[in-house]
């Protein structure tokens, strides 16, 4: 139970961290960022495979956007505001190959988050995730960028 809380407590801490000090000029106008910390290493989790997909009408997932994270963990441009528009949104985080490439055996096949974009103004979604070989543990962050 204590090391679950040190999760969750490492996870807030990399939320706050992000939304404080964006990747770099332009990169926090993205209306879409993914954050992964790899919780063993106490580090960015670098070059995690990401897939976003869209849910279609027929209740199907359509592929949206990917890519891989980068040296600080992040994975930014992923989207334009103009393409990211309302609806059911589905993140996954390729934590087998990422693992596999550290030379551990992970239990889980991918990580994923479930999310609906709505279109109250706009909004940037920061979804961060942290992970090990055993479990993991995501959360997003909905930010208003004129507030």
């Amino acid at each position: 139970m204590a090391s679950h809380r040190l999760l969750l407590l490492c996870l807030a801490g990399l939320v706050f961290v992000s939304e404080a000090d964006p990747a770099g000029p332009g990169e926090s106008k993205c209306p879409l960022m993914v954050k992964v910390l790899d919780a063993v290493r106490g580090s960015p989790a670098v070059n995690v495979a990401v897939k976003v997909f869209k849910r279609a009408a027929d209740e199907t997932w359509e592929p949206f956007a990917s890519g891989k994270t980068s040296e600080s963990g992040e994975l930014h441009r992923l989207t334009t505001d103009e393409a990211f528009v309302e609806a059911v949104y589905k993140v996954e985080l390729d934590t087998k190959s990422y693992w596999k490439a550290l030379g551990i055996t992970p239990f889980h096949e991918y990580a994923e988050v479930v999310f609906t974009a709505n279109d109250a103004g706009p909004r940037r979604y920061t979804i961060a995730a942290l992970l090990s070989p055993y479990s993991y543990s995501t959360t997003a962050v909905v930010s208003n960028p004129k507030e």
